[in-house]
């Protein structure tokens, strides 16, 4: 997910697609322990974006 797409999000869908990620992530950590990750990229990808989303998210609280 790009800056600009996570800008144009509202409060209620930066936490929901958080609740996603970190789903995400939490499956990823599982393949990756059953040798079955297919990209191993995708968890640091998913790691970043969790961050990123966050930091939009507290931004938009104290603004």
């Amino acid at each position: 997910m790009k800056k600009q797409e996570i800008k144009k999000l509202s409060k209620d869908e930066i936490v929901k697609n958080i609740d996603k990620l970190k789903k995400d992530l939490f499956n990823l950590r599982f393949q990756k322990i059953s040798s079955q990750v297919t990209n191993p990229a995708k968890i640091s990808m998913t790691k970043k974006t969790i961050a990123r989303l966050k930091t939009s998210l507290k931004g938009k609280i104290n603004a």
